[in-house]
Formats: structure tokens, C-alpha cells, sequence
């Protein structure tokens, strides 16, 4: 019994994956090899998604931009590496991070460096300082902004 679907049924299946969420091409075309399809077939579906709007490369960047700030509070780093990560162009990482405005950027640093700072449990000193570091890098926040702010938090 062989369950891989036609190319049709492939396609709707594929509208239906990108309609729920915005997707990338990488993810599409991952769904499309789970799915057991050749790459000829993958061709004509990713042609077919993109002509009818389902697959938007520079609407799902900029969608994700948005959301992985706004959501999880990652800083610009983070966001540009995680789109180049997943092959996506850099004139639309540049659209995206346009999604973010400077104020909103400041706010979201500002509330996020003051309430970790404030849940460190050790006192002053290295240690505390190098967690604080670590996790505002880690969330993809540009190093003069977290080194600055250690400086404004340690007094």
C-alpha cells in the first residue's frame, strides 16, 4: 500500500501547513520530503504556493521578526541569525527588522535586563554580572547595550 499522496493532494496539504502559520521555504520544502514527494514535485508545489500567496518569503520574515520579539524578547542578533539559519534573503532580514521599532526595542531591553537583573539570586559581583551577561547574549541582545547597562545596574 503505498500512502504517499498525488501531487494535488500534496498541494492542498501544503496550503493548509502554510495558511495555519507563515512558513519559510526550507520548512515547506521539509514537509514536502516528509511527505515522500520527488523533487520535480516539490518544484511545481513550491511555484504553486508561491503564485497563490501561501508562501511569502519577506511576510513570514518579518512576521517571525515580530513575534520572536515580541513573544520571547529576543534582541536583533538573535532574530538575524535565526532567519539566516533558515536561508532566508538578506533584503528581507533587513524588511523584517523594520518590524520592530526603536522605542519598542529600548522598552522591551529595558524591562527585560532590569527584571533579570532583579531575579539573580547572588549578591553583587562577578558571578552575578556574568549570568546577567550571558543570558541577555544569549537572547540575541548586542553586547555595547548589556555591557552598558551592567555598568547603570552595578551602582
Amino acid at each position: 500500500m503505498n500512502d504517499k499522496p498525488t501531487l494535488k493532494e500534496a498541494q492542498l496539504k501544503l496550503e493548509y501547513y502554510c495558511s495555519y502559520q507563515e512558513r519559510c521555504h526550507q520548512e515547506v520544502v521539509q514537509k514536502c520530503y516528509d511527505l515522500g514527494m520527488q523533487s520535480n514535485e516539490i518544484d511545481v508545489i513550491v511555484v504553486h504556493l508561491l503564485q497563490h500567496n501561501f508562501l511569502n518569503e519577506e511576510r513570514f520574515a518579518r512576521s517571525f521578526a515580530r513575534g520572536k520579539h515580541r513573544i520571547k524578547a529576543w534582541g536583533k542578533v538573535r532574530i538575524v541569525n535565526e532567519l539566516k539559519q533558515r536561508q532566508i534573503s538578506s533584503p528581507n532580514i533587513k524588511s523584517a527588522l523594520t518590524e520592530i521599532s526603536e522605542e519598542e526595542y529600548e522598552a522591551t531591553f529595558e524591562i527585560l535586563a532590569e527584571k533579570h537583573w532583579n531575579s539573580i539570586t547572588e549578591r553583587k559581583g562577578q558571578k552575578k554580572n556574568k549570568k546577567f551577561c550571558d543570558y541577555l547574549l544569549r537572547k540575541g541582545w548586542e553586547s555595547n547595550l548589556v555591557y552598558e547597562k551592567l555598568k547603570e545596574l552595578e551602582k
